[in-house]
């Protein structure tokens, strides 16, 4: 059974930094795509940032470009979201979720959360002085 569990959540002012966590259990990170993804109160869920399995290729939505990173470490089974520079438009509960399978590399490239297999119940930003 796959388990994702994030963490690192909080509140922090404007330009502070987060890194979340999203420990996977019940997968292998070398077989599947680890994403990222956010809902702010109101609106959609949307993509923030991916990584690929094969290669460890990673995407990132245009508004978290530059600021954000996102990287795995196998040995923890442990996919990580640095953010720094946070902006008040970075609040959001964020999630991670995975996939494998056939389409994995394009439903990370493209960051469809609809494509997603397995979620985690989130851990709150907020940026906000």
């Amino acid at each position: 059974q796959v388990q994702l569990v994030e963490s690192g959540g909080g509140k922090v002012q404007p330009g502070e930094s987060l890194r979340l966590s999203c420990a996977a259990s019940g997968i292998i990170l070398d077989y599947y795509a680890i994403g990222w993804f956010r809902q702010a109160p109101g609106k959609e869920r949307e993509g923030v940032s991916c990584i690929k399995s094969s290669d460890g290729s990673t995407y990132y939505a245009d508004s978290v470009k530059g600021r954000f990173t996102i990287s795995r470490d196998k040995t923890e089974n442990t996919v990580y979201l640095q953010m720094n520079s946070l902006k008040p438009e970075d609040t959001a509960v964020y999630y991670c979720a995975a996939v494998g399978g056939y389409y994995m590399d394009y439903v990370c490239g493209a960051l469809v959360s609809g494509g997603m297999e397995s979620w985690g119940k989130g851990t709150l930003v907020t940026v906000s002085s």
